[in-house]
């Protein structure tokens, strides 16, 4: 998929909420096309990402198909959808997937498998005591893991930029990119 793409999905889950058709809440993608498609790049498919509640262009940079996502999205599932097969897992919870992600990168390293973990998280759960928990654990057992903070400079939508702390771990990418869509529902 090419941003293009990605933002027509948007618009097309934008259209349906603005019909009336999702009765949830529902958290749209939009400004992070470049930075997400890049890291996809070294996304493998049988990795496992772990995602959040902002997770439509990733399940579709995994291969998920669109009208399987888009389905969930109607069906009021838009911040929760799991796709085992596709090893694509999210948490409505801010930081909710570390944890399990920090397993499962476990089990792939006691398994010896080939594959990793992408663990994605916003800048708000990049703050809390499980973030860093889940960083130390992974770095002290050496696992196969990139968490990946999705630095928008919003803690939902107040600023965060001052509470990021120094010292990050190698095993940390993060990328800035400025929100197109408010924090939850349509508006422009």
């Amino acid at each position: 998929m090419n941003a293009s793409d990605l933002m027509a999905f948007e618009e097309e889950v934008s259209a349906a909420m603005n019909a009336g058709k999702i009765h949830t809440p529902t958290h749209l993608c939009g400004g992070n096309e470049a930075q997400l498609i890049k890291i996809f790049k070294n996304v493998q498919r049988d990795d496992w990402v772990f995602a959040t509640y902002r997770n439509h262009y990733h399940a579709l940079l995994h291969g998920v198909p669109q009208e399987v996502v888009m389905r969930q999205i109607i069906q009021g599932r838009s911040m929760t959808p799991c796709y085992p097969g596709y090893r694509f897992f999210t948490s409505a919870l801010v930081g909710g997937c570390l944890p399990i992600a920090v397993g499962v990168a476990a089990a792939i390293k006691r398994r010896h498998e080939k594959n990793k973990v992408w663990c994605f998280v916003g800048d708000m759960a990049a703050t809390t005591g499980a973030f860093h928990e889940a960083m130390s654990y992974a770095d002290g057992h050496d696992l196969p893991i990139t968490f990946v903070v999705e630095d928008n400079g919003l803690s939902c939508d107040t600023p965060t930029k001052e509470v990021w702390g120094r010292g990050l771990s190698s095993r940390l990418m993060r990328y800035e990119y400025v929100r197109l869509r408010p924090h939850l529902g349509v508006a422009h």
